[in-house]
């Protein structure tokens, strides 16, 4: 038994402890029924349990900390590594429909909103998320809802051991004590409602650094003291802190008060009461006379400072598809630029100016979909890029900080890092480190033939190991998984030894509970990379990445542009041209004879050619994942008699990765 779902009927009684001997049960769904007694401890004995939802029963007795204890041992079937779509309960007993999961592997993304569960109620809220392959450390659970219950006594704070937990609703119940500080281990948590409770004592500092929280709700309860500041606490709407009547601190009143004044002892001598009107009255008329000055000076000092702003707006460059709107800004230059890089923590935005000339045309080394990419030299010597982004997708400023605050911690030798971002009226600017070669676009399709480098085997399979290995960090490895969307090879750069680093993963969609975007108006991806099933469904899938994987990987053993008319004609691309070709058993005739006529021989190409080829199946289901990929990739390097070089670390000494290009004119 791997999936029960009893939601929305007329159950009464109790939830039965034997439910404990259901080892291999992965998603419980027993909400909007009448079940009553407690959550039974034997829940945590269901050593795959990754999904429980209890949501408007009549459930009472304190919440047992067993549920923490799961290993999660859910292995790749029926419901691991599948899409799912649910709705999350916002309305109570009236929300039948609420809790409701479906699997939309198959079905296309639009569908779900004509869902009759999605239109239950107007207090529902549809997420789509995807359960992960394996777990193999307790704290597992990925859903646990039990809002709308009457449990009572404290959060367990072995709750905080939950490291896969996306989504925790224990709202509307009469929950008691404080907010365990262990929850700041929730690592992975985007939906935290604890309202309508009784919960007293501070919020715990330690809730600031949950990265991938999106949705925090404490209203309605007992709480006192400041809201931490720092991470997103401070940039929640205030209903989330409401009826709290001890908390202060931003969104809400500032914390503390100025003293009152004392109250001076009544005066009972009459010519000591015309006296001290007296001076009280030149005391006014001389403050008002101060406070007149200070007006009209700061009111010349504001006009200045306009004036001067507005030569400043003038005076920037419009060097590309955009412009700088910054009329609304009060004094843009001192804005500074939240780092994540200690060297660069008193950046502002004319230091951005400085470095980058204006971001004059001069200093673009780029553009794209998202926009301008400009190099900046910085004063103490180090050299970034800065990305001033096209405005898309109508983010607010809060959903735009909380993404750049989470793609800011993600770090990984084969991915760009963001060092730092900023804001500026309508503009928004990203901070990377510099890659030395460029894009890889550039480096195999334009440098080469203008004469100047040729990468030969060793370097493009470097590249092509260290490209998926940074692929396979986004899917596997972050919490929540994140889809690129956009894989190609100008989003492939490289670094001064020619290490791959994927680049713009942080203009994707994090995969998880939190994303209320199930499809997407427009075609995602670049014409040339987009997987057939796109054209569908609209809908971007880890397998769509894998396809687009697999172009680039074609690029590097062809040496061609997926988008090349004059080689393919009109009606025709790279894929479709090497799938033909390798049909005909002409294989060879795909590869670069570059590449053919080197020592390392053609067996290996062909090994690649083929991965590339399972890459770019049509059917996303045949597709390999990039974890598959780089066990491919390893097996091929034990396979080689190659003894100087690894998975992980290739020789640069042995063998030049870069040569001057053979077709260089004199």
């Amino acid at each position: 038994m791997i999936w029960i779902s009893l939601s929305s009927n007329r159950l009464t009684g109790t939830i039965p402890t034997g439910i404990g001997y259901l080892t291999k049960l992965a998603i419980l769904q027993l909400g909007n029924n009448s079940l009553s007694g407690s959550v039974p401890p034997q829940l945590g004995d269901c050593k795959s349990l990754i999904w429980l939802d209890l949501n408007s029963n009549n459930l009472t007795g304190p919440l047992p900390g067993e549920l923490a204890s799961q290993a999660g041992l859910v292995m790749p079937g029926s419901v691991s590594g599948k899409q799912f779509a649910f709705v999350r309960n916002e309305g109570g007993t009236d929300c039948r429909g609420a809790g409701g999961l479906v699997e939309f592997e198959d079905i296309r993304a639009e569908r779900l909103e004509r869902f009759p569960m999605v239109h239950s109620c107007p207090a529902t809220r549809i997420y789509s998320g995807m359960t992960m392959y394996t777990f193999s450390a307790n704290g597992s659970m990925i859903y646990f809802d039990v809002s709308y219950n009457s449990v009572s006594g404290f959060i367990p704070p072995s709750y905080g051991n939950m490291g896969y937990l996306q989504v925790l609703n224990l709202g509307h119940n009469r929950l008691t004590g404080t907010i365990p500080d262990s929850l700041g281990g929730l690592k992975a948590i985007g939906v935290l409602d604890l309202s309508h409770n009784d919960l007293q004592g501070y919020i715990p500092g330690s809730l600031g650094s949950l990265s991938f929280l999106s949705d925090l709700d404490v209203s309605n309860n007992n709480l006192t003291g400041p809201i931490p500041f720092g991470g997103q606490l401070t940039t929640f709407p205030i209903t989330r802190y409401a009826n709290n009547s001890g908390l202060c601190g931003v969104p809400l009143r500032p914390c503390g008060s100025a003293p009152r004044r004392p109250v001076t002892a009544q005066v009972h001598s009459k010519k000591q009461t015309v006296a001290t009107a007296v001076i009280a009255g030149i005391a006014f008329s001389f403050m008002c006379l101060v406070m007149l000055v200070m007006a009209l000076y700061r009111a010349w000092k504001v006009q200045k400072k306009e004036q001067k702003r507005e030569k400043f707006i003038e005076s920037l460059p419009t060097s590309g598809s955009c412009s700088w709107k910054l009329s609304s800004v009060p004094e843009p230059l001192s804005i500074n630029v939240a780092t994540f890089e200690k060297p660069l923590r008193k950046l502002t935005f004319a230091h951005l100016l400085e470095a980058t000339n204006g971001f004059s045309a001069e200093t673009m080394i780029g553009s794209g979909g998202f926009g301008e990419v400009y190099k900046a030299q910085l004063k103490d010597g180090s050299t970034v890029a800065i990305k001033k982004l096209i405005r898309i997708t109508g983010q607010g400023d809060r959903e735009f900080m909380a993404e750049m605050e989470t793609i800011g911690k993600i770090k990984h030798r084969n991915l760009v890092p963001l060092l730092g971002y900023c804001k500026i009226g309508e503009e928004r600017l990203l901070v990377y480190e510099y890659m030395k070669w460029g894009s890889l676009e550039t480096v195999l399709h334009e440098v080469s033939r203008k004469g100047g480098v040729f990468l030969n085997w060793a370097a493009r399979k470097k590249i092509a190991v260290g490209a998926a290995r940074g692929l396979a960090f986004l899917h596997h490895s972050c919490i929540p998984h994140i889809i690129h969307r956009d894989m190609k090879s100008s989003n492939v750069l490289l670094d001064e030894n020619l290490e791959a680093r994927v680049s713009d993963f942080g203009m994707a969609r994090l995969v998880s509970a939190l994303d209320t975007h199930l499809s997407v108006s427009t075609l995602a991806g670049t014409p040339g990379y987009v997987p057939p099933e796109y054209y569908q469904s609209f809908r971007c899938t880890a397998k769509g990445d894998v396809y687009s994987y697999g172009v680039i990987l074609l690029e590097l053993l062809s040496g061609k542009k997926p988008i090349d008319p004059g080689e393919f004609g009109e009606d025709n691309n790279l894929v479709g041209w090497a799938k033909q070709l390798y049909r005909e058993k002409r294989g060879v005739e795909i590869l670069d004879q570059e590449l053919v006529t080197e020592k390392s021989g053609d067996v290996e190409l062909f090994h690649y050619l083929k991965i590339a080829s399972q890459c770019l199946d049509d059917r996303p289901f045949k597709r390999p994942t990039m974890i598959q990929v780089m066990a491919m990739f390893k097996e091929l390097k034990a396979d080689s008699a190659e003894e100087d070089d690894s998975l992980d670390e290739f020789s640069l000494k042995e063998t030049p990765l870069v040569e001057e290009s053979r077709d260089k004119e004199p």
